[in-house]
């Protein structure tokens, strides 16, 4: 096979630590308790539409949003309602959950029924509502509804990509999912094609995963409709700026969206999801999880139910062989750090990695810039990071804002570049926290 791989300017190579490419998706058998969080996308939390002692069946909507925005939670297991209370999470803040004592007889909701037309004959709002009901989230971290997706791309985008990229150390969820359910991924972007109104989709996949590639041309065949894109294998190569520029050519404006430059990009756990829900009228009750790192006693990828707890995946891995310096949720370069292992898993967690000391570097508090301009040099959004957590670090937030510091994508490629162990990133976020909090403060009345 002969291609040229595509890229985009900027980033850099990571060493991949892929040792769970080659392991198959093992379904979990759900705890005994599942604890599911009312916070799973982006916007305002879900209202629990169950009380304390209500049966509920697999797959029955238990959480409906407050807002007008948003899509319902589900049930990923049968049985009764526990109690409704919540946890502190790294931010702070208080998230409800809903706490179901798992009976083990996985009852189907009697809602849960396949769409009864064919996709030729759905409309696009239909397809929306499908997908709506279905509680379906990018599955690759952001966490942005999927139907409010696909009606902003409507009459927009002509291009629909497909995310496949998996570009962060250790994670390979995707990558395993591309390789045991292929046409999952090929139909619902099918699917999804429909409800936006195009014909051209493209799947985007990074060239360490070869074997992947063959497998969905095998099941593309002679489709004029899906084309297949190869990536160079390189870090940020799966944030979805530097994907369309890859691809495309064209760079998406600051503050624009993938839809100003006439693309929409869709996580290929995402497209999987949307083809259940269609097919099968499953709603988002599961997700694939890469459980990883040294202090890991069996590394797995594994299908785990919506609200099961870090520790309930730790557990199913055969529990922990070194004692754990570092829990983080998601990858080791925009993944966060988790204190409570009996937080419950959402719709985006993709990863759920443990560091012994030996992974983990010791911070050095006499950090110090040495001016090599390595993070300017592999910064993908072209920004000057020193700059910025120079800026930062001495409070002048209103130059932070003018070097374009809200166009940073937290990437990380800054800081792991970075020779003087500057910690550019945590820089960056205050910077940008502090002017969120700046714009959104109401004006003191008493110096009017």
């Amino acid at each position: 096979m002969i291609f040229l791989a595509l890229t985009f300017k900027g980033g850099t190579h990571l060493k991949q630590y892929k040792n769970t490419k080659k392991f198959p998706i093992e379904k979990m058998t759900p705890p005994s308790e599942i604890s599911i969080s009312m916070s799973q996308h982006i916007g305002a939390p879900c209202v629990p539409t169950v009380n304390v002692g209500d049966y509920v069946f697999q797959g029955q909507i238990i959480g409906e949003p407050a807002e007008n925005s948003g899509c319902p939670i589900h049930a990923s297991v049968s049985g009764k309602i526990k109690a409704i209370t919540s946890y502190k999470d790294m931010q702070g803040r208080h998230i409800q959950t809903v706490v179901i004592e798992n009976d083990g007889k996985y009852e189907l909701s009697p809602n849960i029924i396949p769409t009864a037309k064919k996709l030729t004959e759905v409309t696009s709002e239909e397809i929306i509502e499908i997908v709506r009901r279905a509680g379906i989230l990018g599955m690759g971290g952001a966490a942005f509804p999927t139907y409010a997706k696909i009606q902003s791309a409507i009459g927009k985008a002509e291009k629909l990509i497909v995310n496949c990229a998996e570009c962060e150390p250790f994670i390979t969820a995707d990558h395993r999912l591309m390789l045991e359910r292929p046409l999952e991924i090929i139909n619902g972007t099918k699917i999804l094609l429909k409800a936006i109104g195009s014909r051209k989709a493209y799947i985007a996949i990074e060239d360490n995963k070869m074997d992947a590639v063959e497998k969905l041309e095998e099941k593309i065949g002679k489709s004029q409709m899906i084309k297949m894109k190869i990536l160079r294998s390189k870090y940020p190569q799966g944030d979805e700026r530097q994907l369309v520029y890859a691809i495309t050519k064209k760079e998406i404006p600051s503050g624009k969206l993938p839809t100003d430059v006439g693309c929409v990009v869709f996580n290929a756990e995402t497209c999987a999801a949307v083809f259940r829900a269609f097919v099968y009228g499953m709603p988002s009750i599961e997700k694939i999880v890469t459980v990883s790192g040294d202090a890991v006693t069996t590394p797995k990828n594994v299908l785990a139910p919506i609200g099961a707890s870090y520790r309930d995946l730790i557990s199913f891995c055969d529990g922990l062989k070194k004692d754990p310096r570092k829990l983080i949720c998601g990858g080791p370069m925009m993944g966060t750090a988790q204190s409570d292992l009996d937080a419950p898993i959402t719709k985006g967690t993709s990863a759920l990695l443990v560091f012994s000391d030996e992974m983990c570097h010791e911070e050095d508090e006499n950090y110090t810039c040495i001016r090599c301009g390595r993070c300017v040099n592999t910064c993908p959004m072209r920004l000057m990071p020193n700059y910025l957590a120079q800026f930062s670090r001495n409070g002048r937030y209103e130059d932070c804002e003018k070097y374009d510091v809200m166009s940073c994508v937290e990437c990380g490629t800054c800081s792991y570049s970075c020779p003087g162990h500057v910690p550019i990133v945590q820089h960056i976020r205050s910077a940008k926290e502090a002017l969120r909090k700046k714009a959104t403060s109401l004006p003191d009345l008493d110096k009017k």
